[in-house]
């Protein structure tokens, strides 16, 4: 029997018909937008390698265990065999080239990771004997800090050693210098495992620097060798330490400290008041030794240099004098990034000025965004763990912003002709500059200091208006003319004036951090939304056509992730010395005001507070009434959720009736009836320290994360015996 159709079936057939017609055209007409823009792009695509070598770099890093050895150097494999059978094919060699960054980014972090593996510390050690060559010294006011190397630990096996250490030296010590051999009666302890969950890695860092037990002296350094005069790291270790000494010998207090940490990178010696005014006023990126000051320094020899030999006419008309100027700018600038201990800030900052200076040599001009990916690329192979670092992040997302926008501005021509301008009108033209690159930085580096520092500087743009001239046109000139003077023993010559230059900086700094306002403190951002954020930058600034502008939607998704971010409700530290609730105004409030100080200031840091409140009540009920304690722990009801904190073992007998959480300082060796989630000595002690989620309805919502757990299973994650 034939089927019979209603006109309304056939009417809504022909509907879906036609909007899938539709849907399909939008798609084609869409898919040929993508491709035309594209196309449009391919001066820059190589531009993007270097990014998806970085993207290599962040999968290895997230991923939960350590991957096979072999597994990087297999995938190269098959993507270079991809490559030759598909070599005729356009569209698969900028897949193969893609995948061949994304990879090669891998294979150079296994590399990097199996390459300094060394023996770390496990447990708490001493005091105990140390013997060790000193690597370093970094004077700290009152106390000064050595690293050693060439060890010989008491009580520790040459399999158990540690590569090198760093002791903070406190008391009078006596005078130190690289190569020394020297015995210490020291307290070592291996590298710190974060705060909290999410919070900066001390030991991942501490691993890829080679860097095995931290400690304190107890008494007094003995001398056991003379100075070694052997490897060229020891001289330029020295070579700082000189400088440094004879630059605070010239210059007291502050102005010394801070003249020793633009001349070699050395921040110790500065007043941890005066650092946090510096970093409350937004001028803390005049002490990280980057772009401005090697700049500066290859500006300041080149042109004067150049200058000095237009002096001399028979010079000036029969010689490449300019490529004199370039070649000796480069030696300077290599100088002084070595002096200032070739961060990964400086060796951008070189990186990209050597190969400017290099095209003046080679009569070409090089192309500003080619030249930072460039340098992020030899940057990440050989250090691409650098990745992960605050240094690595805000120095290129500063770079990359600003090229961005200068060469937006170069390419509508906005920019006036300085050669036809005034003096007045210069001066105008300068300081519009430095507020629209401290505007420009500021607003692209935020993201990245919240994340790291969770804190912003309200009023960076007045201090740097004041504070960046100052150090451009007056201080770093002094500074390299006291390098030219150190040989003759005439430094303070310049130095004096120099200080006059800090001096004024110093005032701007603490004036603007006294400030109402001054430093916006809000709660620690999600690593997926600074990811999210990177990524619709780099698309944004990378690009040149109107497509570019699909990033700016991507940056507001990653930064909605700020408001979207609940901090914890229950904190606990891997020791169980140090517990934190949330009260009902949002603030912490902590077991101990006087136990684990730094611990404390992480938590404090990461919930966007600027202080504590009150300690708990013992024994008592807090204002809120939402933390109630007595001689065997606390009980804190929060969500609808009770939560115990245990302190001692007499509390279980009842607590774990009645608690959706237990935290237990000691052992729970039973079961808890009515608790969803236990977290007891023994969890602290595998998996360091805990943060809790209460949400509201069932048990489900209630979310624990933990140190160890989050960081899986990698080589500088420290196991407990």
């Amino acid at each position: 029997m034939q089927q019979q159709h209603s006109p309304r079936t056939w009417s809504e057939g022909r509907l879906v018909s036609r909007l899938a017609a539709r849907a399909a055209r939008a798609l084609r007409a869409s898919a040929k937008v993508v491709a035309s823009s594209f196309a449009a792009e391919s001066e820059r695509w190589a531009l993007w390698l270097s990014v998806f070598l970085g993207a290599g770099v962040a999968i290895y890093f997230a991923l939960p265990s350590e991957p096979p050895p072999w597994l990087g150097a297999a995938g190269l494999v098959v993507v270079a065999a991809g490559a030759v059978v598909f070599r005729r094919a356009a569209h698969v060699a900028i897949v193969t080239g893609a995948l061949g960054a994304l990879i090669l980014g891998f294979v150079v972090v296994q590399w990097r990771t199996a390459r300094v593996a060394e023996p770390i510390l496990a447990e708490r050690l001493g005091p105990v004997e140390v013997v060790g060559r000193v690597t370093a010294v970094e004077s700290l006011g009152d106390a000064a800090r050595v690293i050693l190397d060439e060890l010989e630990i008491a009580q520790l096996e040459d399999g158990e050693t540690p590569k090198t250490v760093r002791i903070r030296l406190g008391g009078r010590q006596p005078p130190l210098a690289a190569g020394m051999r020297i015995r210490v009666l020291a307290v070592l302890s291996p590298p710190s495992a974060p705060a909290a969950p999410g919070a900066f890695d001390f030991q991942r860092r501490s691993f890829f620097n080679g860097l095995g037990a931290y400690g304190f002296s107890m008494g007094s350094a003995r001398l056991e060798d003379a100075v070694s005069s052997d490897g060229l790291r020891l001289k330029l270790a020295r070579l700082r330490q000189t400088v440094s000494s004879r630059v605070s010998a010239a210059l007291d207090g502050p102005q010394g400290a801070i003249a020793a940490a633009l001349m070699t990178g050395m921040r110790g010696a500065i007043p941890a008041p005066l650092m946090a005014a510096i970093r409350g006023s937004g001028i803390a990126h005049l002490l990280a030794i980057s772009g401005l000051h090697i700049g500066l320094v290859a500006g300041i020899l080149f042109f004067g240099i150049r200058a000095g030999l237009a002096l001399i006419p028979r010079l000036a008309l029969r010689q490449p004098i300019k490529k004199w100027a370039a070649g000796a700018a480069i030696a300077g600038a290599f100088a002084y990034t070595v002096c200032a201990g070739a961060t990964v800030p400086t060796q951008r900052a070189f990186l990209m000025i050597g190969l400017v200076l290099v095209g003046v040599l080679l009569d070409r001009r090089g192309l500003t965004m080619r030249l930072v990916a460039w340098a992020s690329a030899v940057i990440l192979i050989f250090r691409p763990e650098s990745l992960l670092g605050a240094s690595f992040q805000l120095s290129f997302v500063a770079v990359v912003a600003l090229i961005a926008v200068y060469e937006a501005i170069r390419a509508r021509r906005t920019f006036m002709d300085r050669g036809t301008s005034s003096w007045g009108r210069r001066a105008m033209l300068y300081l519009g500059g430095v507020a629209l690159t401290t505007i420009v930085a500021g607003a692209a580096t935020a993201p990245f200091a919240l994340f790291h520092f969770n804190r912003l500087a309200a009023y960076g743009l007045a201090a740097n208006l004041v504070a960046v001239p100052i150090t451009a046109l007056w201080v770093m000139p002094w500074a390299v003319a006291a390098y030219a003077l150190m040989p003759f023993g005439l430094e303070a010559a310049a130095l004096a004036p120099m200080g006059w230059g800090i001096t004024i900086i110093i005032d701007v700094a603490e004036t603007v951090a006294g400030w109402p306002g001054a430093v916006a403190l809000l709660p620690a951002m999600p690593t997926w939304g600074l990811g999210v954020i990177a990524f619709g930058g780099l698309w944004l600034c990378l690009w040149w056509t109107r497509w570019r502008l699909l990033g700016a939607p991507v940056i507001a998704l990653g930064l909605a992730s700020v408001m979207l971010a609940r901090p914890p409700d229950v904190l606990v530290d891997a020791d169980g010395n140090l517990m934190a609730v949330r009260s009902a105004d949002g603030r912490l409030t902590v077991s101990s005001t006087r136990s684990a100080r730094f611990v404390r200031d992480v938590w404090t840091r990461r919930s966007g507070q600027e202080e504590l409140a009150l300690a708990w009540p013992a024994p008592g009920t807090s204002a809120d009434g939402r933390l109630r304690c007595d001689s065997l722990g606390c009980v804190y009801r929060s969500h609808a959720r009770t939560v115990a904190l245990v302190r001692r073992a007499q509390a279980l007998i009842e607590d774990c009736w009645v608690a959706d959480v237990v935290v237990s300082v000691v052992p729970v060796r039973a079961a808890c009836p009515s608790a969803r989630v236990v977290v007891d000595r023994f969890d602290l002690w595998r998996y360091g320290a805990h943060a809790i989620w209460l949400g509201e309805g069932d048990a489900s919502n209630i979310r624990v994360e933990s140190v160890n757990r989050g960081r899986g299973d990698r080589p500088w994650v420290l196991r407990p015996r």
